[in-house]
């Protein structure tokens, strides 16, 4: 049940895969959140009480908050008491970070700021930023210079459990002074279980950059690995499972490359800044696109192998186009990336992606389909529905890049 005894009013901007969710459990706390977003479609869906991300449990609670009436989405903000701010952060150019989304956001709050209220950017984001909101803050609105409050506070959450983790984990919060800090804790205090870690905001934005950077470079020893194993002719799952008996290693697993507005970018907003000093971070970043690359010509191989064999081109099923199992998310897929390499290479390729039903560019078939009518099987993503498949049985050519 939500609960009633809250009067604070929020704006969230950006209703995406973070924006949304977190725009429903703080509606879930009591707070009155007006959601903004340029989507006028995702407007309207979300004020239908339904959703336009896949994302678990978060349907029944933007169901419930949206009825409740705690939750209202719109295409221009509002008067509040705490703004914050989930917008994309993409590149341009040669992996420049591009923070335009966030300053357009930033100038559209502007009129509806009033002394005393708290401004919290959740967007990821190169060192810097929040300081750049401040002074949009102070030129568009110099009479409330040093009487907003202002804070940088990344989300930690993992796609497909994404509720639980914005709530229990904890967070890294960093205001531009003392004051912000302390009045951004005692907001996300309302919502959040995790414990809430004081600090300040370039602190709070590169640890949000360095956590994902950590983990690029993780994932690229063992993308490296695997390559180096098919060369040698080693099972790499195996010998991973084998070298992660070790008490102190645990290797993670390859996989097509990394996709997402995560793992896939921060590392470039740090080598964008640090070009001289990040050279694990770059080569890291270099490791996992080239696994991508290493992937399409795999898959080339195999097909003129089959080719050569049957005296016909083959029919290709890229098994999964979401950046990671379980989720509807292409941002930065790289099995996206193979798909539509592939398909402009001019290889016969039936895309599949058990959640979404169609996708701009071509036809998305489903994993029947792709059982009965493709001659090999490639396996991008480990999706749920995939591994079914295995239980069975394959009786035709497959190659998997995921465990």
């Amino acid at each position: 049940m939500v609960k009633k005894d809250r009067n604070i009013k929020a704006v969230m901007v950006g209703l995406g895969y973070i924006g949304l969710p977190t725009a429903a459990l703080m509606a879930s706390r009591g707070i009155k959140v007006h959601g903004v977003d340029i989507n006028q479609k995702a407007v309207d869906t979300i004020n239908r009480g339904e959703i336009h991300i896949v994302e678990p449990d978060l349907d029944g609670l933007v169901r419930h908050v949206v009825r409740e009436g705690y939750l209202v989405a719109d295409t221009k903000a509002t008067a509040a008491d705490v703004f914050l701010i989930a917008v994309p952060t993409p590149f341009k150019g040669d992996h420049i970070p591009d923070i335009s989304y966030v300053e357009v956001a930033t100038r559209n709050l502007c009129p509806f700021l009033e002394e005393g209220n708290l401004v919290i950017l959740e967007s990821t984001s190169p060192v810097g930023t929040t300081e750049r909101v401040k002074e949009i803050i102070d030129e568009e609105r110099p009479e409330l210079k040093g009487k907003v409050f202002i804070a940088y506070c990344p989300e930690r959450v993992l796609p497909g459990n994404v509720i639980h983790e914005l709530e229990h984990n904890d967070r890294s919060i960093g205001g531009m002074d003392e004051n912000s800090t302390e009045k951004a804790i005692n907001f996300y205090r309302h919502f959040v279980k995790g414990e809430l870690v004081a600090t300040n905001a370039r602190t709070a934005e590169m640890c949000k950059l360095v956590e994902n950077s950590s983990r690029d470079v993780n994932i690229a020893f063992a993308n490296e690995l695997s390559m180096i194993c098919d060369k040698a002719g080693i099972d790499v799952w195996e010998l991973i499972s084998l070298a992660n008996r070790h008490p102190r290693v645990n290797i993670l697993q390859p996989g097509t490359g990394v996709g997402g507005h995560c793992i896939a970018v921060d590392p470039w907003f740090i080598v964008s800044e640090f070009p001289e000093e990040a050279k694990i971070i770059r080569s890291a970043r270099e490791i996992n696109n080239y696994k991508t690359e290493w992937v399409i010509e795999k898959i080339k191989n195999a097909a003129l192998k089959f080719e050569v064999k049957h005296g016909k081109k083959p029919k290709v099923a890229c098994m999964g186009l979401a950046f990671k199992p379980n989720i509807d998310d292409l941002r930065e897929s790289p099995a996206l990336y193979v798909t539509k390499s592939l398909i402009k290479e001019g290889v016969e390729i039936m895309p599949v992606e058990p959640n979404i039903d169609e996708h701009d560019e071509f036809q998305v078939y489903s994993t029947q389909e792709a059982k009965e009518k493709a001659d090999i099987l490639v396996f991008l993503v480990s999706h749920r529905e995939f591994k079914k498949l295995f239980e069975k049985g394959i009786d035709k050519e497959y190659l998997s890049f995921v465990n």
